[in-house]
């Protein structure tokens, strides 16, 4: 649905937004772009979404390349900014319908209804939106976003700062437009979010994509494993038995843990447990901890 190919950015001030990054997403899936502040995403999205002109390479969307046909591509593309930018002195319906007239699409008052009572507006939606809380303006952004039944949609932040009810209802509708075939693609700072959502992630850091992966694929990959050993007496050092398993001493002797990748799990723990019996090294409990996708991604953004 988009193909981006050796994309690149530099701003008049010299800064270096994004170094050739070129990605394909799929029709119909939900991709998370996950990566520090300045790591490039907005810039990214923006050159998508025809605000921001590259410096060089290309996007194509839906086979349509951004330039050369920018009506069409941005017809079919709906945006959810992180800023709270609205006409404030127009009604919500007011500013749903112009947005939907604006892409040349025919009135469609049951469409605009749908969108809005999904968002939890169809009450409001003669308020001028001035008189609206932060939440309920953030809902109207996404509904002026979807008002022009887009087969993609941009959400750059979406749940930044908006109350727990709001993002349960933006991920209902996230799933709904993602069975009727709409492509979304995401920016997010809560990672709990991607993790559940996403269908494939991509990691941004310094304006260079890291890592592309499906999100199963890229737990199993780069996740880790902590085996927690609650010991029957505290130990002061590793026997030299027990090297090969790499276990740390911790909370004062009284824990072994052994750090593994999930992929050694069947060979590493029966190995250790059985060389703990024959060193007659006994424990009263044991727990598992896997790594989860914060995790990755910290480690991830901190390589060099």
């Amino acid at each position: 649905m988009i193909a981006i190919s050796s994309l690149t950015k530099t701003y008049a001030s010299g800064l270096q937004a994004l170094k050739s990054v070129s990605l394909e997403i799929r029709k119909g899936e939900i991709f998370a772009l996950l990566g520090p502040n300045g790591a490039g995403k907005t810039t990214l999205i923006s050159i998508v979404c025809g605000i921001v002109n590259p410096s060089s390479g290309s996007v194509r969307v839906d086979g349509h390349d951004i330039v050369r046909d920018y009506r069409v591509t941005r017809s079919k593309i709906g945006l959810v900014p992180q800023e709270l930018t609205t006409d404030t002195f127009e009604t919500v319906w007011a500013t749903v319908c112009f947005s939907r007239g604006i892409f040349g699409r025919a009135p469609d008052p049951a469409h605009l209804e749908k969108v809005l009572r999904q968002l939890s507006l169809w009450d409001r939606r003669h308020d001028r939106i001035r008189t609206l809380s932060g939440g309920m303006k953030r809902r109207v952004l996404i509904a002026k976003a979807l008002a022009h039944e887009p087969e993609i949609l941009f959400l750059d932040e979406p749940t930044a700062g908006v109350d727990v009810e709001l993002r349960r209802d933006m991920w209902a509708l996230v799933r709904a437009l993602r069975e009727g075939g709409v492509t979304v693609i995401l920016t997010t700072h809560y990672i709990d979010e991607a993790e559940e959502m996403a269908d494939r992630i991509g990691v941004m850091s310094k304006g260079e994509l890291v890592v592309v992966e499906e999100k199963a694929t890229l737990m199993k990959k780069l996740g880790k494993k902590e085996l927690t050993l609650h010991l029957l007496e505290p130990m002061t050092a590793v026997p030299p038995e027990l090297a090969p398993w790499k276990l740390q001493i911790k909370n004062g002797g009284s824990e072994l843990q052994y750090t593994f990748r999930a992929q050694e799990e069947r060979a590493g723990i029966p190995a250790l447990l059985r060389r703990l019996g024959e060193l007659g090294i006994g424990f009263t409990d044991l727990q598992t901890r896997q790594s989860s996708l914060e995790d990755i991604f910290i480690d991830l953004v901190n390589q060099p």
